[in-house]
C-alpha cells in the first residue's frame, strides 16, 4: 500500500509517499519520495493555489498513491494565515478527489498520539520517533515534510488498529 502524507499549507505543502508492507513475520515502511511544494510569495494567492494544485496533480500522476493522509485543520495560533491555508487544503482535497484518491483525515494531536505515545510531543520527539518506523537516509530538514510523513505513517497506524478490531468483531 503506498499512502501520501500531505501537511497542507499556502506557501510549503509538505509530501511524502510511503509505502507499507506487511506479512504474517514482517512488517516493513519505506519512505519512497518525499518534498515540499513551495509556491512563489510573490504571486498572487489565486495564481498560488493553481500551482499548488498543478504540481499536485503531477505527484499523483507519478506515484500513484492508493490513498491520501491530511492534516486537519485544528486550531491556529496566527488568524492572518488561517483562511489561505483553509484555502490550499480545499484545493488539496479537491485534487485529490478529481483523482479518485480516498482520504484521511487526522488532526495534529491524533497524529502526535499514534506516534509518540503523547497528544503534546513537540516537532523533535516526533521525528525521532518517525525514525523508528522508517529509515530517514536522507536529513529532511522542513517539519512540513516531517509532518507529512508523520501523518502517513498514522493513517498506517490507524488503519492496522480499525482492521484489528473488525477481526475481533
Amino acid at each position: 500500500m503506498l499512502i501520501m502524507g500531505i501537511d497542507p499549507g499556502i506557501g510549503i505543502t509538505g509530501y511524502s509517499f510511503v509505502e507499507f508492507t506487511s506479512n504474517k513475520h514482517d512488517e516493513h515502511f519505506t519512505l519512497i519520495n518525499s518534498g515540499s511544494i513551495q509556491t512563489d510569495k510573490n504571486a498572487e494567492h489565486p495564481k498560488r493555489l493553481v500551482e499548488l494544485r498543478n504540481d499536485l496533480n503531477f505527484l499523483l500522476k507519478e506515484y500513484k498513491p492508493d490513498c491520501a493522509s491530511i492534516e486537519q485543520l485544528f486550531f491556529f495560533k496566527n488568524q492572518k494565515t488561517i483562511i489561505p491555508v483553509a484555502q490550499a487544503r480545499g484545493v488539496i482535497l479537491l485534487t485529490l478527489e478529481e483523482n479518485n484518491i480516498p482520504i484521511f483525515e487526522y488532526t495534529p494531536l491524533v497524529v502526535k498520539q499514534t506516534i509518540t505515545g503523547h497528544g503534546r510531543a513537540d516537532k523533535t520527539l516526533v521525528k525521532a520517533m518517525i525514525k523508528n518506523y522508517i529509515n530517514l537516509d536522507k536529513n529532511i530538514k522542513l517539519d512540513d515534510t516531517i509532518d507529512s510523513v508523520a501523518l502517513a505513517v498514522c493513517h498506517i497506524q490507524n488503519s492496522r488498529c480499525d482492521l484489528m478490531r473488525r477481526e475481533l468483531v
